[in-house]
């Protein structure tokens, strides 16, 4: 049965953001631990795991559609002991079924991650990431899924069994030691250089089409590979090349905030115009330091503005009063995705002298059409020396550089 509408669940002494953004829903949730398995142990009934963070768009859809629904919550009250975990809080837990779900479904995870765990040894048996309530993008709705899996778990107990202990087995391998002598072994980089080089998107940069994710690490380690053999015979020119088209890509689209600094998470095509556009501390440390690596070893301007701008942003707007980080910026505001980072051209016009904003417009996209659901979220979209050798706009590189940083 649903909870009254009035009552908080067992989230409500929760300190994670995350678990108490769902205190108030009327799915009788469970943070992770042992009065959640004792439950299920002693009902019989199979556990529903759902992980997400605070500032996960596709989190806060699942959860107005489902999780805030009376019906929906009384199927999963009726059919599950349902479980809440923060991946912030728990990267662990996360990781784990995570990799479960990437070998039940031989697809990538995410989050939302729901994952269906045995009543009695919480092992995966089935799971997805994002479900809508209605049958949607190839995907049943949530409820029919709900009664579907547990009809499933009761009458394949002893196959699910099977498949579960098969599961658990490959979780172990990848863990596992590696076998053969202590020490470093170059012979996986030597894998991975090859593998990203044939991987290599050479228009837009990055090694993967959309969605599209900054991948810091092997930015650096290619930086790395460069630095290395700099100074010998034949220095690994491709691989600089690789890392610093894919920077200057980033940095020009619209994953870069072009007026706030910082990155958001991912982008949705592969031409890193229109982000997810929650922004995580972790990812802007990250690329911090390799845009920082990126302008010590070429000299590029565009690296240390970008540099500089990123840690600007994390200090005046991810920094606590007391002292500390917040782990990440919501993707949605007004209670809509992305609305915070969007523009109209009547804003920009009401906002800059008339002078500049024919410039403002040629230099961020908005003399083309609007690129995220009637409005325009900003990309670099021409250079400036460009701009400056095509005339009209009264200034040389410099002056219209100027120009811009000040609107």
């Amino acid at each position: 049965m649903p909870l009254p509408a009035t009552t908080r669940n067992r989230l409500a002494g929760a300190t994670s953001p995350y678990l108490l953004q769902h205190a108030a829903n009327p799915v009788d949730w469970y943070p992770w631990g042992e009065e959640a398995f004792a439950a299920a142990r002693a009902s019989g009934r199979p556990i529903l795991l759902s992980i997400g963070y605070s500032a996960c768009h596709w989190c806060h859809v699942m959860a107005h559609e489902s999780f805030e629904d009376p019906a929906t919550a009384a199927v999963m009250n009726e059919l599950f002991v349902n479980i809440k975990v923060d991946r912030e809080e728990r990267p662990d837990i996360d990781r784990i079924y995570q990799l479960a779900h990437q070998l039940l479904t031989r697809r990538g995870g995410g989050w939302p991650l729901t994952m269906f765990l045995a009543h009695d040894d919480a092992r995966p048996f089935f799971g997805g990431t994002y479900f809508p309530p209605a049958p949607r993008f190839g995907m049943p709705g949530f409820p029919a899924l709900l009664a579907r899996v547990a009809q499933y778990y009761r009458e394949h107990g002893p196959e699910l069994r099977a498949q579960s202990a098969a599961l658990v087995d490959a979780l172990a391998a990848i863990d596992a030691p590696a076998d053969g002598p202590a020490g470093p072994d170059e012979a996986p980089l030597r894998l991975l250089r090859e593998q990203l080089e044939q991987r290599f998107d050479r228009e837009y940069g990055g090694w993967s089409p959309a969605p599209k994710f900054p991948h810091a690490g092997i930015i650096q380690r290619l930086l790395r590979d460069w630095h290395a053999g700099a100074r010998g015979a034949h220095p690994d020119l491709q691989g600089l090349f690789m890392a610093t088209l894919t920077l200057q890509r980033m940095a020009d689209g619209g994953l870069y905030d072009q007026l706030g600094g910082g990155f958001c998470r991912y982008s949705v095509d592969a031409r890193w115009e229109i982000p997810h556009f929650e922004k995580m501390l972790y990812d802007n440390g990250a690329l911090l330091s390799v845009y920082a690596a990126a302008a010590s070893a070429t000299g590029e301007t565009a690296f240390r503005k970008v540099t500089r701008e990123t840690a600007d942003f994390l200090l005046r707007e991810m920094r606590d009063p007391h002292g500390g980080f917040h782990s990440s910026f919501d993707a949605d505001s007004e209670g809509h995705e992305g609305r915070f980072y969007v523009w109209t051209r009547e804003q920009v016009a009401a906002l800059l002298p008339p002078d500049d904003v024919g410039l403002f417009e040629a230099r961020y996209g908005l003399d083309r059409p609007p690129n995220f659901e009637g409005s325009w979220h900003l990309t670099a979209a021409r250079d400036i020396a460009e701009l400056a050798a095509q005339g009209g706009f009264g200034g040389n590189a410099a002056q219209l550089e100027q120009r811009l940083d000040t609107a």
